[in-house]
């Protein structure tokens, strides 16, 4: 992936994209911050799967800002926002659709043996280390939610 990330920065230096240029370099910025952040905790680089998660969570917060420009009138803003979760975005692998992930639940409850909200976390961390990248995880949470009895 990373190299991925590196010919992509050159591949828009040289077509003059400046919001995939900037997008890009933010990217490795927030990952070189995370591989720094595990050399402290005694870890190596990134894996892939950390790498995902991130690209996921930058997504989420551009999705967030989005909403509050949005909100406060501020269309210019929320467009650049939405063009850097677009390009983070195609970083990530095909994700699941509604059906696929309503699949994955089911079957990640059913390999659990996840009989009620308690066991949520067990699911969750199925899906996680199955489904990294390619699943929108609050959809999934709401779905185990919707899924699991109460108590």
């Amino acid at each position: 992936m990373r190299d991925r990330f590196t010919a992509e920065m050159k591949e828009a230096l040289k077509a003059g994209d400046k919001r995939k240029l900037a997008t890009v370099r933010l990217i490795q910025a927030a990952l070189k911050d995370k591989d720094i952040e595990a050399r402290g905790a005694g870890k190596g680089q990134s894996t892939d799967d950390e790498i995902l998660a991130l690209l996921q969570k930058m997504i989420k917060q551009r999705h967030e800002s989005l909403a509050i420009y949005e909100q406060n009138n501020r269309p210019e803003l929320a467009q650049a926002e939405r063009e850097e979760a677009e390009i983070i975005a195609s970083f990530l692998p095909q994700q699941l659709d509604e059906a696929e992930t309503r699949a994955a639940v089911e079957a990640a409850i059913a390999e659990t043996g996840a009989a009620s909200m308690k066991d949520m976390g067990k699911v969750i961390g199925v899906l996680r280390a199955q489904y990294a990248g390619r699943m929108d995880f609050s959809k999934a949470s709401a779905l185990v939610k919707e899924r699991l009895p109460k108590g």
